[in-house]
């Protein structure tokens, strides 16, 4: 589904190259988790995928179901399958959760040929999706984020993905500021769209994530490169060893 081919990327403003010759290929039904230091390129790579402008591509291509997608804006992007779940939402004022989720949905739909959601429809599928996520109705009346925890927002993501049913998930550092109950809750949302037909891109520092979502592929990305490949038991050797060794082995 996902093919990366020698990727090199830049800051737009500054020029700062932070990845540089990233290969990485991800299959459908995969669930592959990216780990690596601070400051290895994992953000940058989940905002390249997505398309964030803030971010130039100077050589590389990224495959998606076997066509480039380097001159997709961000909204062709997601109109195609792609979701990034941040690692920080943001707030955003006057846009009501409500609306906002009925006008992504029926974006959703258009761009796979199907109907719009009739009212009752949305709404029911909303509630199903929040009861999954024990997520209060009542915090869906609020502007998008606004007043919400730290694990409030990261449950919003994941019922954004649930909804808008995407084949290529990448969340990016979803378990940071997520307390214990709040992670298996978020997790339990992640497991439940694991499918054969959409693969799941994790972005993660630590292992505990891992636990609850148990990767197919593991890959260490430093320097703006992926050093390693391996199965879960990678992320198990880096929470008792820490990265030092991989990054010895490739030095």
């Amino acid at each position: 589904m996902l093919e990366i081919r020698n990727l090199h990327a830049r800051i737009a403003s500054t020029g700062t190259e932070i990845i540089r010759g990233l290969n990485l290929t991800v299959k459908n039904g995969e669930v592959a988790a990216i780990m690596g230091p601070n400051g290895s390129g994992k953000s940058t790579l989940s905002y390249v995928l997505a398309g964030r402008e803030d971010y130039e591509v100077t050589e590389g291509d990224i495959l998606y179901d076997g066509e480039s997608i380097l001159e997709l804006d961000p909204a062709e992007r997601a109109a195609k399958g792609i979701f990034l779940a941040f690692q920080y939402p943001m707030e955003i004022p006057g846009v009501a959760t409500m609306e906002f989720l009925k006008v992504a949905m029926n974006a959703q739909r258009k761009a796979r040929g199907e109907e719009p959601l009739s009212i009752p429809e949305f709404i029911k599928r909303v509630k199903a999706a929040s009861a999954d996520l024990s997520m209060d109705m009542a915090m869906l009346k609020r502007p998008l984020n606004v007043g919400f925890s730290g694990g409030e927002k990261k449950r919003a993501e994941i019922l954004q993905m649930k909804l808008l049913e995407p084949r290529l998930c990448v969340l990016d550092e979803t378990d940071s500021g997520l307390d214990i109950d709040a992670l298996k809750i978020v997790s339990d949302g992640v497991n439940a769209l694991r499918s054969p037909d959409r693969a799941i891109v994790v972005i993660t520092h630590y292992q505990r994530l891992l636990e609850h979502i148990v990767p197919d592929s593991v890959h260490v990305l430093y320097r703006g490169q992926v050093i390693k490949s391996g199965d879960k038991s990678l992320a198990l050797d880096l929470e008792e060893n820490g990265y030092a060794g991989v990054i010895g082995e490739a030095a």
